[in-house]
């Protein structure tokens, strides 16, 4: 019989969805061509929305202690985060390498199997489901499962083979990334700018360890996997900064450009996109696997709902209409703060005008939210109340009956709906029953200050990926919202 699912890539991404599909009760395997995890840390943390999405799981706290960022920026124009009514606080020197291990761990207690070593060659797709073909240890295999989802990076095979264009921008700037060891560099977190359109960033990982970016007008990276050698590398810092590291070594290190891609399509039939594969750019902002991991919790609960036979085919759509938007979004942020980031003087007034803008609340806000993926709002259907599309915060907090206080991120640990009541709209409850097997149903009060507000909602639905989907009063029909995000009723 065919798998639920194939996941080709086991990065953050492809392993957060696996673990998604798992908790929906999916039948889930993933592939990577690699024989061991790589080790290697693109990403040094993630954006506010991505610590909760994680909170959401109970993941947040397997990462151990972790460094919030109080300063946040867009295109190297700092946010002051006080400013604003909530926090944008992202995690900052994680290395990726690190969230990944937590995530592997983590899907191999939920009895995932990741098969390493296993590079995909072919691909079609039929009636059933979609027959995938392996370059392994053992030589060609094939396997077969109802979907496909490629979370295997900017140079997706399988959006290749699948035919799904990537359009996108052609290289104009270049960067070096490495980890240094032994140089001891003084800390410049968000970068600096040098002289004639130059920027260099510095972020201590460890003792003696340090990450380094280097931009460089003119540069051109044309290395191929392993051509890089760490003298040019020191060699740029040394033009840059003055400062001579070349008695130093580099415990991993990449050159990189600005080209960008986005699929467009991320759903095609039973194949899907996530993560690079769908929208590839250059590491500004933290934003590029922070991205990639809220791709993962929109369509993680949707597959396996379509694949648990709960939820119609047709729900599948609504992952490339929700974050095909998100993608087209990013990348207008991403050229945007190339601009404001790695150009010279040249771009200094404008500069100066986002730097008034800032100190304005809204547009502080406005800003942060792009970047920390807090303001993203869905379209969910019908309804004028002000919530609706929007995430539910996690750390909100509901006082049951008989005193106990519960986050509304524990409430989504078994990635499952979650219909939260007061007495204002009792008929809700009542209505949710028949979603018994999907949707939990919590009642209680608002524990937190918010709840004095007046838009303070008297109902909830909440989807597995912690967004609204239903409020009261003048949120649209409940069971018309229940259906359309988990099916038909299993109960009459």
């Amino acid at each position: 019989m065919a798998k639920g699912a194939i996941i080709v890539g086991a990065g953050p991404v492809g392993l957060l969805l696996a673990g998604e599909l798992r908790l929906g009760g999916a039948d889930v395997v993933v592939y990577d061509r690699l024989p061991a995890p790589s080790g290697e840390s693109r990403g040094l943390g993630f954006t506010s929305r991505t610590a909760e999405v994680f909170d959401q799981r109970g993941l947040l706290e397997r990462l151990g202690d972790i460094r919030w960022g109080k300063q946040g920026h867009y295109g190297g124009v700092r946010i002051d985060f006080s400013l604003l009514e909530e926090s944008h606080f992202g995690v900052m020197g994680l290395a990726q390498s690190a969230t990944e291990q937590m995530l592997g761990d983590w899907v191999a207690e939920l009895g995932v199997e990741v098969r390493r070593g296993h590079e995909l060659t072919a691909l079609r797709e039929t009636a059933e489901g979609v027959v995938l073909g392996f370059q392994g240890p053992d030589g060609y295999t094939e396997d077969t499962a109802a979907y496909v989802v490629g979370c295997d990076g900017g140079r997706s095979t399988v959006r290749t083979l699948a035919g799904i264009a990537f359009p996108g921008d052609e290289a104009t700037r270049g960067l070096y990334l490495a980890d240094v060891v032994g140089a001891d560099l003084r800390m410049r977190p968000i970068g600096e700018r040098i002289p004639g359109g130059g920027m260099v960033l510095s972020v201590t990982l460890e003792p003696g360890v340090d990450r380094i970016v280097i931009h460089e007008p003119g540069l051109r990276p044309q290395h191929g996997e392993g051509e890089l050698a760490f003298s040019e590398v020191a060699d740029a810092w040394q033009r840059l900064t003055g400062e001579d590291i070349h008695h130093a070594s580099a415990s991993w290190m990449c050159a990189l450009t600005n080209a960008t891609g986005l699929a467009e399509q991320y759903r095609k039939g039973r194949v899907l996109l996530a993560g690079d594969a769908a929208h590839d750019h250059a590491p500004l902002g933290a934003q590029g696997v922070s991205v990639g991991l809220q791709d993962a919790a929109n369509l993680g609960w949707k597959l396996a709902a379509v694949l648990g036979g709960r939820a119609p085919e047709s729900l599948l759509d609504t992952y490339h209409s929700e974050r095909h938007p998100v993608g087209e979004q990013l990348m207008r942020d991403v050229h945007s703060m190339s601009l404001l980031y790695l150009s010279g003087e040249e771009m200094e007034p404008l500069r100066a005008v986002v730097r008034e803008l800032v100190q304005l609340p809204d547009a502080a806000r406005r800003l942060a939210g792009r970047v920390s993926g807090l303001h993203i709002r869905y379209d969910v259907g019908d309804g004028a109340h002000p919530f609706l599309g929007l995430r539910l915060a996690p750390h909100r907090a509901v006082e049951r009956a008989d005193g106990t206080r519960v986050r509304v991120a524990e409430l989504l640990h078994a990635a499952r709906g979650v219909l939260i009541t007061t007495g204002a709209d009792p008929a809700a409850a009542a209505t949710a029953a028949r979603w018994a097997d999907r949707v939990d149903t919590v009642t209680g009060s608002w524990a937190d200050q918010e709840a004095d507000h007046a838009d303070a909602p008297a109902a909830l639905l909440v989807r597995p990926d912690g967004h609204i989907a239903w409020a009261a009063p003048d949120g649209g029909d409940l069971e018309a919202a229940l259906t359309r995000w988990f099916g038909a009723p299993a109960a009459a």
